[in-house]
């Protein structure tokens, strides 16, 4: 150990003692400086050396109104691309320095090299009227001889003017850049640059008034506004944002087109070059043409709201003004329906009632609840305790049961008793009261009043077979459904709102109107928002939905009420109230404003879910309100259904991110929409009773046998088997061109999927409840022809019908959803493409020089939504043969026949309604 830390000692002082190292020779100080008086608009050719230094001094004469541009052009002759001619630009307050040939780097760092490079001297302010300013140019090398050539110039229409358009030139090495000056009045303005050619890409930039002026790729993107441009830009500016009251207009030319979707340049590799040595791609000049326009003024931002506001409160007032109107009608036909009650003194007979008085036409021989004698709907008269005069009635083709209607006497006897009239009903047991046919007609062993799997597997099934549950159980079961999305709504939307601003905030920082796909020709600021007008046009969603809210409120409000006064018509008659699902609608559409609204803060790709998330929602809770209203004992759970949409949303998520090109992702996907699909059409088929387990192969090779090889027999269930057969080839398709085409709009895609489920089951729904055309004849002849399927279609109509003016509701609904389509194929701006491309499709505002056409898309969107919730305005169809009308008494609601499809079933018994 000593002698290891001697050895150590001994190198220490080797290393002091040891000489320094010899220093570099100095370079010699002795260089020809040589300075020339130039003028503008010469060519200067020369040539430097590395012991020569060229100053070229010039002079001008700045006027404080009036601003020139003053323009430095060079071209190195010499080709020495490892020593650069290096320029610099002395003047009063900047230092502007370029080297030649210029080096510019790209994408991978690739190195491109411009001999032509042209640079716009900033311009200093002045404080006097006149002043002589002067500036230096300054050329050195450390070649040993470079021959170059030098020529300023002053630009030609510097200073831009309002409403004028100017057309110049730019390449990558010789970019733009012009001043704007803000006139008086005017606040605000949108720049506009638009090219014939889509290539090379440029980035346009909006700088203020500093020195130096950052005009190249490598430093554009330091300081302003920007954004890359193919064919069209847009940026708007706002005065309050530029203290001096101007602002440059700068126009690069990228090195590359990769940043507008453009294909990288070939590489040259050889074994001669390097992968280092810059790339020459000679000339990259794109002609331009830039327009300054003034924009809106505030008094056009105040009067654009006031319209937004006023469309969607004229709802209300048009729902205020029909609540009168309805009220005002249901108090005059009370009032005439007592006259007619009262003795006349001529007679001593009450008057008798016109039909088409009580919104009813006569009754026909064809009504609810008739089937053939294997059914069990239950179809007994409920006024068997006064005396009647029998009438036939029944489903076409199927053997006609007798049915008691009271006569005229206890017609108006009926009448005056009013609510009354299913007060036997109301007493008896609930069973009791909805049997139907005498008792030979059916089976009458016990397990068919209470085993699911008796009830629920007849081939005929009436709402009362599936409204069995206690009323209290279904309605919280129903409410969960509203307070879960309202949950749902609540943690979704914060994080959502908290992020959207964090993207307008980055874009106001960093300047990058990249990150954002907006509409830019019609993107109108306020605030820090980008684009307002994309935003205020969501209110729509927000206003309707809750309107829709209000009126299903008094509709609960009034039906509780009804419960309350033991109302029979409340208890035992119609489509059982359960509301929480509207609720969830209602909730929905406004969130969906909500959501859209923060969506457009920074439309990109990243957040484009945000926008379609409660769309599905939307989609979803439709279809099972439409499922409810006729099964509402065996409806999904509020917890099922969501955890559905919650793997649906799940799916766009990773459709969004991943699934761009990912034939991996796309049969996955094919294969669960699919599986996904066959699983729901069994527990629709069966009405929930089936089971996957183990032997469910052996179960259903068991059917395929019994049904398909020992006899052929058609499907028990034909209304059903034809809906989940064209649900089952309308998604097989769907998978099938999802896993063919592989759209890049995966949201879009997932959305139109649910649309289409939706559509094709609102179709069924409709059909479904329509009245055919007496097909006795017809079906004779297809009972002949052995076409067992449609025979059951003509058997399985309800025998409801539309009237007019429910039907030009629909009508009308529909073409607003046209129009609303229409303009939302417009495709004003599209995250599928980059941002420059995205802008080629911008357009100017089309009303009141403020909305665009993906703004109306929102106002009929949501008029069109609203309408789709309360198409049943009036889907009021020919009432079902009842012993005895019901006394038109004050409505529950003024507006109860806008909310669902069936208020026509009001006054009809469960035990006569045909579930489909």
């Amino acid at each position: 150990m000593p002698s290891a830390g001697a050895a150590a000692l001994s190198w220490a002082l080797l290393w002091l003692l040891a000489p320094p190292p010899a220093l570099p020779e100095p370079l010699d100080p002795k260089k020809n400086v040589e300075q020339k008086d130039a003028v503008f608009d010469r060519t200067y050719s020369d040539w430097v050396a590395s012991d020569t230094l060229n100053i070229y001094a010039f002079n001008h004469t700045v006027l404080r109104n009036r601003t020139e541009g003053v323009r430095v052009s060079v071209n190195v002759l010499s080709d020495h691309k490892d020593l650069p001619v290096l320029f610099v630009v002395r003047q009063k307050e900047a230092v502007v320095s370029f080297q030649v040939p210029l080096i510019l780097r790209g994408l991978y760092q690739r190195k491109y090299a411009y001999q032509e490079v042209s640079r716009t001297l900033c311009q200093p302010q002045t404080k006097v009227e006149v002043e002589t300013q002067h500036f230096f140019v300054d050329v050195s090398t450390l070649s040993l001889n470079a021959s170059y050539q030098l020529r300023v110039t002053r630009v030609e229409n510097f200073v831009l003017r309002t409403n004028e358009a100017f057309t110049f030139n730019a390449t990558a090495s010789q970019p733009q850049y012009f001043k704007y000056e803000f006139p008086d009045g005017v606040d605000s303005v949108i720049v506009k640059v638009t090219s014939a050619m889509a290539f090379p890409c440029s980035v346009i930039s909006i700088q203020d008034i500093l020195c130096p002026v950052y005009d190249l790729d490598n430093n554009v993107a330091f300081i302003g506004m920007y954004q890359t441009m193919t064919k069209k830009a847009a940026i708007t500016v706002q005065r309050k944002d530029f203290p001096s009251n101007s602002f440059y207009v700068v126009v690069v030319v990228k090195t590359e087109d990769e940043a507008c979707g453009g294909a990288l340049p070939y590489y040259p590799l050889s074994k001669r070059t390097s992968p280092d040595e810059p790339m020459d791609l000679h000339n990259r000049q794109k002609m331009l043409e830039v327009m300054v326009s003034p924009a809106i003024t505030p008094k056009a931002y105040v009067s654009s709201m006031l319209f937004c506001l006023g469309i969607f409160l004229s709802f209300y007032v048009i729902t205020v003004l029909i609540a009168c109107w309805e009220n005002c009608r249901q108090h005059k036909k009370k009032g005439l329906l007592a006259a007619m009650d009262s003795p006349s003194l001529d007679t001593g007979h009450t008057h008798g009632i016109p039909d088409s008085f009580l919104g009813h036409t006569p009754y026909m021989g064809c009504g609810y609840g008739s089937f053939e004698n294997g059914s069990s709907c239950s179809t007994e008269a409920i006024t068997d305790s006064v005396g009647s005069a029998d009438v036939s009635y029944g489903y076409v083709g199927q053997e006609q049961f007798k049915r008691r209607i009271p006569s005229a006497p206890m017609r108006q006897q009926c009448i005056a008793m009013g609510e009354r009239l299913l007060e036997n009903v109301a007493g008896r047991p609930r069973l009791d009261s909805l049997s139907s046919v005498e008792e030979d007609d059916y089976d009458t062993l016990a397990d068919i009043d209470y085993d699911k799997n008796v009830i629920r597997t007849k081939q005929y099934l009436c709402v009362a077979d599936l409204a069995r549950k206690d009323k209290r159980v279904l309605r919280k079961k129903y409410q969960i459904y509203f307070w879960n999305i309202a949950t749902i709504a609540v943690f979704y939307a914060l994080p959502v709102v908290q992020l959207v601003i964090t993207y307008q905030t980055v874009v106001n920082v960093t300047g990058n109107q990249d990150i954002c796909y907006y509409n830019f020709l019609c993107a109108h600021p306020l605030g820090n928002l980008s684009a307002f007008n994309n935003i205020i046009s969501n209110l729509g969603y927000v206003l309707l939905g809750l309107l829709f809210l209000l009126i299903i409120l008094q509709r609960e409000i009034n039906y509780n009420r009804a419960l309350m006064r033991n109302d029979a018509r409340a208890l035992e008659c119609g489509i059982p109230k359960h509301f929480g699902l509207f609720y969830a609608m209602g909730t929905a559409l406004m969130m969906e404003g909500l959501l859209s609204a923060c969506y457009h803060v920074c439309p990109n790709y990243t957040n484009f879910q945000f926008d379609t998330s409660f769309m599905y929602m939307i989609a979803g809770l439709c279809m099972l309100k439409l499922y409810q209203k006729r099964h509402p004992d065996i409806n999904a759970s509020a917890y099922s259904a969501y955890a559905c949409l919650a793997v649906v949303i799940f799916f766009s998520v990773i459709g969004v991110v991943f699934g761009k090109g990912n034939m991996v992702f796309w049969i996955v996907f094919s294969v669960m929409h699919i599986m996904a699909t066959l699983l729901l059409s069994t527990q629709l088929y069966y009405m929930g009773r089936w089971k996957l387990d183990s032997g469910i192969l052996r179960r259903i090779l068991h059917v395929m046998y019994t049904d398909c090889v020992r006899q052929c027999s058609g499907p028990m269930y034909v209304d059903r088997m034809v809906l989940l057969v064209m649900g089952n080839i309308i998604n097989w398709s769907l998978a099938a061109y999802g896993l063919l085409v592989r759209p890049n709009d995966f949201a879009s895609y997932l959305l139109a999927i649910g649309i289409c489920n939706l559509l094709l089951y609102f179709a069924f729904y409709i059909i479904m409840k329509v009245r055919g055309t007496d097909w006795r004849g017809v079906g004779g002849h297809l009972r002949g022809v052995q076409c067992v399927v449609t025979h059951h279609l003509l058997q399985l109509r309800s025998g409801e019908r539309i009237k007019l003016i429910p039907l030009l509701c629909i009508l009308g609904t529909s073409v607003v959803w046209g129009f609303a389509l229409f303009f939302f194929s417009q495709g004003l701006s599209t995250w599928q493409k980059t941002p420059a491309e995205s802008r080629e499709h911008n357009r100017d505002c089309i009303l009141l020089d403020f909305f665009d056409d993906h703004d109306i898309w929102h106002f009929l969107s949501s008029i069109a939504m609203f309408g789709s919730f309360l198409v049943g305005a009036a889907l009021r169809t020919h009432p079902a043969p009842h012993p005895c009308r019901p006394v038109p008494l004050p409505p529950h609601s003024p507006l109860q026949v806008l909310l669902t499809l069936d208020d026509d079933l009001d006054c009809v018994q469960r035990d006569k309604i045909y579930v489909f």
